[in-house]
């Protein structure tokens, strides 16, 4: 007997990797639905594939701008240039994508429906003109712009990460809502491609919540003296307001009203699940609480999975691959009558903050989360500016830090903040998946070699065991 799975957002991440997992089984009928334009899925097409291109345009400007061994002036960024290269290769990537699932489509039990998709009732699906009723929906819708609540918001104009992508003008000042991932990617970005005078609104003392203090507090260092952007920390939006040469923001900070003005507003305030029009209602799922299980099945239907950003669990590339996996593997687990298994990950971010100059990583625990689930811990911190290689590089600022069992030597965890924190870590994802004793760990360093900050957190956790 065939099984029927339905996948609605078949171009996206987590859609085609159910699709992937599932297209060769035998004995399932797929039903790949997306009505995306051009059809890429949004990390390919608006997130962090055209945002990297970005960065590292004005990545190569401000490490100009900030070595004195350089002469002739500043280089400017040509963003026409940056933004026709970038739409090139989104573009042919995004077509990789929709080549895989149109060749998947050819497959005499996979039909791709190039429209939208809405529930009639629990089991059946209106799909352009055509109702089909699925043993099994995969909901892969993605996630789409949050806009905060904040009055007057929808008198002016703004911009989102999408616009700014696309931009190939800036003004000459703006205001930044949002201090998160897309925030501490696009700040810097618009100082030194779009040199801009940028006011930053954070509501707490520091961004980056799932870091350690310290790591919050350098990127305000960081973005301060070496991007010079106006950073209001403890701060809260009351008001925005139109002028004749853009916009006014009320604040309410810890030392009364504060006014900020700037010639263009900016929200990188976080993404929402792009659910609405599905017509969940009509399955009868209530979207109140922790709707979604670990084993990505809807709490009120079994037989509905949601994956990726849809479901607002860790709206992060790789955890929505890894989801789409999870529901694919417990749809043929339910089918062949075998337990489901629940979809758990250690905590494994990276944020292009600085330009990508000075990304920030985290993977595994933190001191407190590491206490929290019953450790002794050890801790070793370094500066980048202990190993000379940083200075040499001329990138001397960020630091790191070794989360380790007392007890027994296993490597719990790792933050960077620092020059190719983003390579270290899968060193670290390695050394903290594989539960590594940090004694057993080699200690040897290609000197001159960046990973040399590595070996430094290895011999200090290691010392302060044997205390």
């Amino acid at each position: 007997m065939s099984i029927h799975v339905a996948i609605i957002g078949a171009y996206g991440s987590a859609g085609s990797a159910v699709a992937s997992e599932l297209v060769d089984e035998p004995n399932i009928e797929l039903s790949l639905i997306d009505d995306g334009d051009p059809g890429g899925g949004l990390c390919i097409l608006q997130g962090c594939m055209p945002s990297k291109e970005l960065l590292s345009a004005a990545a190569h400007r401000y490490q100009v701008r900030h070595d004195d061994r350089l002469t002739d002036g500043i280089p400017e960024v040509d963003l026409g240039v940056t933004v026709a290269e970038k739409d090139d290769r989104t573009l042919g990537w995004a077509k990789h994508r929709r080549n895989q699932i149109h060749e998947w489509a050819e497959h005499d039990d996979v039909e791709f429906y190039d429209e939208s998709a809405r529930f009639v009732d629990d089991r059946t699906l209106s799909v352009g003109g055509k109702t089909i009723d699925p043993d099994y929906i995969v909901v892969a819708t993605g996630s789409q712009v949050n806009i905060p609540d904040i009055a007057g918001i929808e008198e002016v104009n703004y911009m989102t990460s999408s616009d700014v992508l696309d931009a190939n003008e800036f003004s000459d000042s703006g205001i930044v809502l949002g201090f998160g991932y897309v925030g501490l990617e696009m700040a810097p970005y618009l100082v030194e491609a779009g040199d801009m005078d940028i006011t930053v609104v954070e509501h707490d003392d520091r961004p980056l919540d799932e870091a350690d203090p310290e790591f919050g507090d350098e990127i305000l260092e960081i973005y301060r003296e070496d991007f010079d952007i106006d950073i209001i920390t403890n701060a809260q939006e009351e008001r925005i307001n139109k002028t004749e040469t853009g916009v006014e923001l009320l604040l309410s900070t810890p030392d009364g009203q504060k006014t900020v003005t700037g010639d263009e507003l900016f929200c990188f305030t976080g993404r929402q699940a792009n659910i609405k029009h599905l017509g969940l209602e009509a399955a009868n799922i209530d979207l109140d609480g922790a709707w979604v299980k670990q084993t990505m099945q809807a709490r009120d239907n079994d037989s509905i999975y949601v994956v990726g950003d849809a479901n607002e669990h860790e709206p992060i590339l790789h955890v929505a691959k890894e989801q789409g996996q999870t529901a694919a593997k417990n749809i043929l687990n339910d089918v062949h009558g075998e337990p489901l298994e629940p979809y758990t990950n250690i905590h494994h971010h990276i944020v292009f903050s600085g330009l990508g100059i000075y990304p920030f990583a985290r993977v595994g625990d933190t001191p407190t989360t590491a206490k929290a689930a019953g450790h002794d811990v050890v801790v070793a911190t370094r500066q980048a500016s202990d190993d000379g290689i940083f200075k040499s590089k001329n990138v001397p600022k960020g630091l790191a830090r070794l989360v380790v069992d007392r007890t027994d030597g296993t490597i719990l965890g790792y933050q960077g903040l620092h020059y190719h924190a983003d390579t270290m870590a899968k060193t670290a994802q390695v050394l903290v998946e594989l539960g590594l004793d940090v004694r057993e760990v080699p200690d040897r360093a290609y000197h001159p070699t960046l990973p040399e900050l590595l070996d430094g957190l290895f011999r200090e956790a290691a010392t302060k065991m044997s205390e």
